[in-house]
């Protein structure tokens, strides 16, 4: 479609996203989140003056050394097609869902990094056994129900499964991790530890039963880490 599509209001910040999920792109292979073309972040832009809300995400199958801020694509909430020359990303149906149904979200990871697809092909939740867990996702890491890509299955299983947690992460079973943060970078902040405490919580089954943290702890680590940690 062409860019009047796009309000004049809004046209400053599209432009902005999409340069912010190009650049944030690149830290998913940078960081061993995904291989080939696997993968997605999308961001989304908050309508102006009456217009609906957008959201900015990677076209399907381009190589991550590829993408641009000019090859991204801006859809609207029910995953039409607003501005591009490529097709969306194939689960731009359940990033849409989850910008649908959480308005609180503002951006929207997945990958398929190793370590968390592997918990996820078992369907087992990853237990809270390292106080980074706790800081960041205030517990064990859910298990997102089996949902086939294609509609907005996996995005339902990803609201169903976070609207009543405070894990911004979440394992769709045989499927892969999505996270979820109040804006994009956060949401990849999420997948690059959801990664690291993956491994590690399966590098400690190895060599015996980790020890689960009391949830007092918890809770307690959770609340410092989210509301005086830091600057």
């Amino acid at each position: 479609m062409p860019d009047k599509a796009i309000p004049e209001s809004m046209r400053v910040a599209v432009d902005n996203a999409k340069a912010h999920v190009a650049e944030l792109h690149a830290m998913l292979p940078r960081w061993e989140l995904v291989v080939w073309t696997a993968g997605n972040i999308s961001q989304r832009v908050k309508g102006i003056a009456g217009a609906p809300d957008l959201l900015v995400i990677k076209p399907s199958g381009v190589y991550y050394d590829h993408l641009t801020a000019e090859t991204m694509v801006v859809c609207d909430l029910a995953g039409n097609l607003v501005e591009g020359d490529q097709t969306p990303s194939s689960d731009t149906a359940a990033h849409a869902y989850v910008y649908r149904h959480m308005p609180e979200v503002n951006g929207v990871v997945h990958t398929h990094s190793t370590y968390a697809a592997a918990w996820a092909a078992r369907g087992e939740e990853i237990p809270c056994v390292l106080t980074m867990m706790a800081d960041e996702f205030g517990g064990a890491i859910p298990v997102g129900p089996f949902a086939i890509i294609g509609d907005d299955s996996i995005g339902r299983g990803i609201v169903e499964t976070l609207t009543a947690h405070r894990s911004p992460a979440v394992l769709m079973r045989n499927h892969g991790p999505f996270t979820i943060g109040k804006d994009p970078k956060s949401a990849v902040k999420t997948a690059v530890l959801l990664e690291e405490v993956a491994r590690a919580v399966h590098i400690s089954r190895q060599l015996g039963t980790p020890h689960e943290i009391p949830q007092p702890a918890i809770d307690a680590l959770y609340e410092r880490y989210q509301n005086v940690y830091g600057q």
